[in-house]
Parts: C-alpha cells; sequence; structure tokens
C-alpha cells in the first residue's frame, strides 16, 4: 500500500504536466496569448514564456491575477470572443490544483517574528492594567505607523528620539499617580461649540418627537476627556427665541447618556418673544477621570407653547394680543373684491410669519471648568497592584521591597524574571532612600526604570537554544500573543499562573482561555483596534460632509453610525454567530436619531438595542452609514471608493494602483446634466480605465440609492438612481439586496478575506506564501463550524504561524 501511494504522489507531477500540455495551453494560445505575447506583452505579462508547470510555479503572484481573471470573466476582456465556460472550467482547477499542490509541499515556516514595539493603544491597556493608570498616557505620543491594514505590525513600530523622550517623562507620571495619585491640574475652561446650526424652522408643533431632544438638532454632543476624578463646573449657554407667553424650556445636561441636570430658562420678552440670548444656567457634579460622552439638549421643545399654537401641554399664561392686521393690510379704494380678498390673504401670510417659530430654542455653546476639589492621593486599585506584599496602609517590613519589585517586573516584562534581573531595580529602591527618599519614593524609582525597560516597551520573543528549523513560542510568549490579540493589553495573572505551569498550551485549557478573553469587557480592544481598522470605521471621526448638501450630519449622528458599527460587531464575537452576519444580517444596533435617519420607526430614546430590518434595504456592515461614509467624498458618492472598499475588505482582492495620466472624472455633470453613472460610464469607457472599473464600479453601483452619508434615496439630482450592476463574470444584480445575495454566494472568498485580515493583526506581521496552508486551514474549519466567530478565532490561535516561530536552524 505504501509503495503504491509513493507511485502515486511521484506520478502527480506528471500529470499535472499533461493536463498543462493538453488543456492549458491550448487554451491559453487560443484566447490570451493574442495580447500577452513575448512582441506586445499587454499589461507587462507574457504569457507564451510559460512553458512548463515549474515556469508557473515560480511566478504565484501573476498566476494568482491569472486564475483571478479568468475566473471572474475579465478575461479576455469584453467585446473579444468569450471562451468556452467548460475549458475555462478546466484551466482555473488545474490552476488551483497546482496551488494546492505547491502550498502542502511549502516547507512549514511560521514566519520571522520582529520584536514588537507596544502601539500606543496597547501601552494605554498595558500601563491600566499593570498600575491601574487609566490616564491614556500615550495620546500625546506620536502617531502610529501602519502597515498592511494594522497600527500593531512589528516592522513599522520605530522608536523615534522624540518618542523615547516621551516614554521618559509618561514613566516618572505614571509611577507617581501609581504611588501618590495623578498630578491634579489647575481648573481650566474649555469651550465647545458647533459650527452651525441648520435646521428647518417651523410654526407648527409636533406631538411625535424625540422629548430627550438629545436627536433633536437642537441638541449638541461631544466627547471630553476629564484628568482626575473631581467636581467640574457646566455652563449651559441657550440661544434663540420663544413666543411670548412660553412656558419656560427646560435644558437638559447628559453624561454616558444619563440624565445628571435640569436647568430652568424663563427668558425676557423683547417684543413679541422671549429672547434666550445669554441665559447662561450652570451647575457642578462629580465626573470621575477618563472620556465621556457630553450632550446638552432642550427637553419636550414642543410643549409648554401658547394655546394659539395648538401644541402638546400648552402653557397657562396668558398670551399677548395678536398684532392687529391693519398694520400690513392697504386696500385701494378701487380694488375689485376677487383683488381685495388677495390683498387681505397676502397680510395674513406676513402676520402669521411674525408668530415665533415653535422651535427656535437650542444649545448655542457648553463650558466645562474644573477639575474643583479633585480626588487626591493614589486609588485603592493602584495599591493593591503594587503592594504585591498587601501592605496598603504602608506598613512595610524588611523584604517587601523585593516582594513588590519581583511582582511588578515579572508582571511589566510578561514573563517569569530572575532574581539577577530585579537586582538593578532593588538598588534604585536603596539608593533612593540613602538619598533621603521615603520608601515609596524607592519604589516609584524602580516602577519608573521598569517603563522604560525595551522588556517592558517591546514584545521580545527571545532565541533559545535550539537548533530546530521551527519551534513552539514558549508558554509566557504565548500568553502575550494571546493578550495582545484578543485585548491589545498584556497577560492577566491568570494567564501568566498557566504560562508559569506550563499548561497554557492545552488544547482544552486554550480553548477555555479564549472563550473567557472574548466575554471580558477587554475584548472591546478588538471591536476597536481590529475591527476599526478593518472596516475603516476609524477614518468616520475625520470624516468631514460637504455642509450645504449633508446639514443632517452632525457630531451625534457621527457618533451614533461609529456605535452601531461597534455594537454590531461586538455582538457577532459576543454572542458567537456566523461570520457571513457581516455581509446580510437583518439586524443591528440603533438608537432614536439613527433610526430616524434610516427612517425606521418606533425606536424611541438615546438608548441604542437591537432592532430586526426585515422590510428595510438595511442588512449587514455594508450598508451601515458608517462605511457608507467613509466610502465616499465630501460631496458625493464614490462607486470606485465603495467598489474598492468591498473587494479590499469583504473579498480580499484589492485593485492595482490607478495608472498614470488618468483623465480626471466630469464630476460637475453628475446630477444636472447626467446621473453619476452615467458619468461613469463614460469615464470607464476609456480602454485604460475599463479593465479595474468593470470590476469596481457595478459593487459601487449596487450601493447608490445611499447617499455620501448612508442615506436612502432615490434620485441622483433630477435623475432616477440605477442600481444594477454586471460583474465581469456575468452575474447581474439589481440594488444593495440582490448585492448581497451574490457576496453571501461568495462566502469562502469572505471567510478567507477576514481570516487573512485577522491573521494580519494577530501576528503583527504581512503574510506570506508560507502562510497560505495556515489560511486554508482555518477556512475549512470556519466552513465545517457555520463560520462562528470563535472559530476563526480559535483556528488562529491554534494555527502554527501563532503556534510556533523560527528557531536558529531556520536559514
Amino acid at each position: 500500500m505504501f509503495r503504491i501511494l509513493i507511485c502515486v504522489l511521484a506520478a502527480l507531477p506528471c500529470l499535472a504536466a499533461d493536463l498543462f500540455n493538453e488543456t492549458v495551453q491550448p487554451f491559453l494560445a487560443k484566447n490570451c496569448y493574442s495580447c500577452h505575447n513575448s512582441t506586445l506583452k499587454t499589461a507587462d505579462l507574457d504569457l507564451q514564456s510559460f512553458n512548463t508547470t515549474d515556469s508557473i510555479a515560480q511566478a504565484r503572484e501573476t498566476w494568482t491575477k491569472v486564475l483571478d481573471k479568468i475566473r471572474t470573466g475579465e478575461m479576455p476582456p469584453k467585446g473579444a470572443p468569450r471562451p468556452d465556460q467548460t475549458q475555462a472550467n478546466a484551466v482555473t482547477k488545474w490552476i488551483e490544483t497546482e496551488f494546492d499542490r505547491e502550498d502542502k509541499a511549502i516547507k512549514p515556516d511560521p514566519g520571522h517574528v520582529t520584536a514588537r514595539r507596544l502601539n500606543r493603544a496597547e501601552y494605554n491597556n498595558t500601563v491600566r492594567d499593570l498600575l491601574g493608570v487609566d490616564a491614556h498616557p500615550a495620546d500625546d505620543f506620536p502617531q502610529d505607523d501602519s502597515g498592511y491594514g494594522f497600527d500593531n505590525i512589528g516592522d513599522v513600530l520605530s522608536l523615534s528620539p522624540v518618542l523615547m523622550e516621551k516614554y521618559i517623562v509618561s514613566a516618572e507620571k505614571i509611577a507617581r499617580a501609581a504611588l501618590f495619585g495623578p498630578d491634579i491640574p489647575k481648573p481650566s475652561l474649555e469651550r465647545h461649540q458647533p459650527p452651525y446650526r441648520d435646521y428647518v424652522l417651523s410654526r407648527e408643533p409636533q406631538f411625535e418627537y424625540d422629548k430627550t431632544g438629545l436627536s433633536m438638532p437642537q441638541a449638541m454632543h461631544w466627547t471630553h476627556r476629564f484628568p482626575v476624578d473631581g467636581e467640574y463646573l457646566f455652563r449651559v449657554v441657550p440661544e434663540g427665541r420663544r413666543p411670548t407667553g412660553s412656558d419656560p424650556i427646560e435644558m437638559a445636561v447628559w453624561i454616558d447618556g444619563k440624565q445628571v441636570q435640569v436647568m430652568s430658562v424663563d427668558a425676557p420678552r423683547e417684543g413679541n418673544t422671549l429672547d434666550l440670548f445669554g441665559q447662561a444656567r450652570e451647575f457642578r457634579t462629580h465626573v470621575t477621570a477618563g472620556e465621556h460622552w457630553i450632550a446638552g439638549s432642550v427637553l419636550h421643545i414642543y410643549e409648554g407653547l401658547p394655546k394659539s399654537y395648538h401644541g402638546p401641554s400648552p402653557s397657562d399664561r396668558p398670551e399677548p394680543p395678536a398684532p392687529d392686521i391693519a398694520r400690513f393690510l392697504r386696500i385701494p379704494p378701487d380694488a375689485t373684491p376677487e383683488q381685495a380678498q388677495k390683498l387681505r390673504a397676502q397680510a395674513e401670510e406676513r402676520l402669521a410669519l411674525q408668530r415665533a417659530p415653535a422651535n427656535r430654542s437650542y444649545i448655542h455653546y457648553m463650558e466645562i471648568a474644573g477639575p474643583y476639589n479633585a480626588h487626591r492621593g493614589p486609588s485603592s486599585e493602584s495599591l493593591k497592584k503594587v503592594y504585591a506584599c498587601g501592605h496598603l496602609d504602608g506598613h512595610h517590613v524588611a523584604g517587601c521591597d523585593r516582594k513588590i519589585v519581583a511582582s511588578l517586573a515579572r508582571r511589566a516584562f510578561r514573563r517569569d524574571v530572575t532574581q539577577s534581573e530585579i537586582e538593578p531595580y532593588l538598588k534604585l529602591v536603596a539608593l533612593t532612600q540613602k538619598q533621603g527618599g521615603s520608601f515609596e519614593d524607592g519604589i516609584a524609582t524602580s516602577m519608573e526604570a521598569l517603563l522604560v525597560s525595551p522588556d517592558f516597551l517591546f514584545r521580545v520573543e527571545k532565541d533559545r537554544a535550539s537548533a530546530k528549523a521551527v519551534e513552539p513560542v514558549n508558554q509566557f510568549e504565548l500568553a502575550s500573543r494571546l493578550s495582545y490579540f484578543l485585548w491589545s493589553g498584556m497577560p492577566d495573572d491568570e494567564l501568566l499562573r498557566l504560562a508559569s505551569a506550563g499548561s497554557l498550551r492545552g488544547s482544552e485549557v486554550l480553548s477555555a482561555q479564549v472563550r473567557r478573553m472574548l466575554k471580558d469587557p477587554k475584548a472591546n480592544a478588538l471591536v476597536e483596534n481590529f475591527a476599526g481598522q478593518w472596516l475603516e470605521l476609524r477614518r468616520l471621526e475625520s470624516a468631514v460632509p460637504d455642509r450645504d448638501k449633508f446639514p443632517g450630519f452632525e457630531d451625534y449622528l457621527r457618533m451614533s453610525m461609529r456605535k452601531e458599527s461597534d455594537l454590531f460587531f461586538a455582538g457577532i464575537m459576543r454572542e458567537d454567530r456566523s461570520i457571513l452576519d457581516m455581509i446580510d444580517a437583518k439586524y443591528t444596533f440603533l438608537n432614536e436619531r439613527l433610526a430616524e435617519f434610516y427612517g425606521i420607526p418606533n425606536v424611541k430614546g438615546a438608548e441604542f438595542r437591537k432592532v430586526d430590518l426585515t422590510g428595510t434595504h438595511r442588512g449587514g456592515i455594508l450598508t451601515q452609514a458608517s462605511v457608507l461614509t467613509v466610502s465616499s467624498y465630501a460631496t458625493r458618492t464614490s462607486p470606485v471608493l465603495r467598489g474598492k472598499w468591498v473587494l479590499e475588505n469583504l473579498l480580499n482582492a484589492p485593485p492595482p494602483p490607478p495608472p498614470a495620466n488618468v483623465p480626471p472624472l466630469e464630476e460637475a455633470k453628475a446630477g444636472s446634466s447626467a446621473s453619476l453613472r452615467q458619468v461613469m460610464e463614460a469615464h470607464r469607457a476609456n480602454a485604460v480605465c475599463a479593465s479595474c472599473h468593470s470590476k469596481m464600479d457595478p459593487l459601487g453601483f449596487g450601493l447608490e440609492n445611499f447617499n455620501a452619508i448612508g442615506e436612502w434615496r432615490d434620485q441622483d439630482g433630477k435623475f432616477p438612481i440605477d442600481s444594477s450592476g454586471v460583474l465581469p463574470d456575468g452575474r447581474a444584480f439589481k440594488g444593495p439586496d440582490e448585492l448581497k445575495t451574490i457576496l453571501r454566494a461568495n462566502k469562502d472568498a469572505f471567510a478567507e478575506c477576514v481570516t487573512e485580515k485577522m491573521l494580519t493583526y494577530a501576528l503583527g506581521r504581512g503574510l506570506e506564501r508560507f502562510d497560505r496552508p495556515a489560511i486554508k486551514e482555518v477556512t475549512a474549519k470556519l466552513a465545517k463550524n457555520d463560520y462562528k466567530f470563535s472559530t476563526l478565532v480559535m483556528g488562529i490561535v491554534e494555527s502554527m504561524p501563532f503556534q510556533m516561530k523560527r528557531g536558529r536552524g531556520q536559514k
């Protein structure tokens, strides 16, 4: 039996060569050589030069593109005779089989491990978990470089002199904050004022609206970082006018979605209105350190109006008499009855315009001043993390310094430490005390040194004395790989304990730890740092849609868009749902503001909740406003950007960069003399542009019903939207629903795409050809397990690149 197997394996290359000669070459000669030959070399490609299976194996990247072009129907180009589909399938099957054979023959290689500097997010989280100091010191560091779509790639995380200076300054601040409490800054004032207020004024009160005012244009929202726990003064300044005879307005201040204060404003009368200008109100409240969502709103804005407005809960206050219509009415003596009636109607219309709008009350700006009466001294959490000896009261005894420093070093370096390694830090404790400092001062000095050690700032995986080409990472290195993958932070005590006991790598133990870690709140880092970069959601923060074209886009809508996508990804992760939900799930998470923007009824209040999308065109990440906004220009949609986004982030088939000297798109015509689609089709008529655009544009056109901020529309200017498309392989669709059906049918391509993205993020390096077997293995596991999120994560954690590293014997 063994001999038979050997014979079969030996014969495989011969069979492959025969098929190449009998099937592939004739197909290429008939359909491809006319352009891609040694003379023309169209697209710098000479397919005639590949005359053996070995020559193809040596040009994997080129033949991957050839496979993709034939499979999708992009080649032969439009207008050329179409090849027989059976023959095309035979050729693509042969190429795929050759790729599989080559992948199986690849020598196992987990890839090169670069000593990885902690990026800004990892530094902040590690300091928080190590010492209980959540001051986000790295927010003041230079921006991290990105590679392969992520900012945790070891090869691009350099260490500049400026950054080293920041590390030194931060180390002192962090150590002092942990042991003595954070520095209390002098009270300062910060004003937040939206750049504009653009909404429709109405003299007709509404009965169905957001009574909290949070989703109304009269509110304001922003994120504010409070430096320390303490008391802060909030000053709220309204603007606008209310009809005379109205009840006082009520302004509310919200922190993290909770109403903390309501203030009444009874404005003075000025003519027939109550002038709110300058009617500031202020209060003080305690706020914990860190970043908080702050909002100011006008409560039940349509209530308390004069009875003549016929609104809800009218005011009981006396209403001034209406202006005399005679002020606006002049009827000539010789006017006919018809003329007199027309003049009277005009006068009544002018009189009505004198009435104050029902909704012209808004928050003009807010100021926050402080801190006052700030909490001084260290937090109990920090003292517990530092004083491993247990003497939180400061009554230390001989040997406490060694226990404290050894514990801190072990956790800071994320591994066991030797006595010789901690001696220099103990000497710093003793030296500080000798120079007149306290025991706590000495511990702080040693902590500063730990925080600038390369063993803290870098994730170093040291070579062991082994001649093996491939070897497992040690247990502590595995613990760090796990924690920085799922938490963007250091291993916790349980991971370090298991690593120290040598039991972390066990299959059941590892699986249990991954499940535990995904349930931990710290797994939100995977949402922020992996999904935020993979799906390009971070770009939403800097998106600036044109104010004239999209006056409804404001900070609260921006925040709501991002929150929806974060909760959506987090739900898939925490509920262990199928990753295919990313494509077409008929649910999402909405608050009243975003639901109103989407046109979805019966969602009331500022809190987000799971909402059924059945019967709507929404579903999956692709139709969420966050993605639709970051894949558009400031003034209009872009089928190219959106198609490119789909190819790169859902299908892992990024288009090549545009060639030089591409003529610009005639944007001025879009929406006026032609639809954007018509302008794009004229642009695509250029042969230089057509090959790539035929792949990108149909995907983008399928989303054209969503404008540049993700709002549904049926018209592009004065032209009806045509959201149909035909892919290069002939598959046709109309609208986003049918487009998602096609993407869902490509589930293996999507699964492979997500696997590659997450494996890149988990390893902190770009992927190589030798990673292909691991990618295919994880993708196969996903298909067998209903594409569950946990299968994806466990597949990566158990993969050879994650578990192993190159040994000294690897060339």
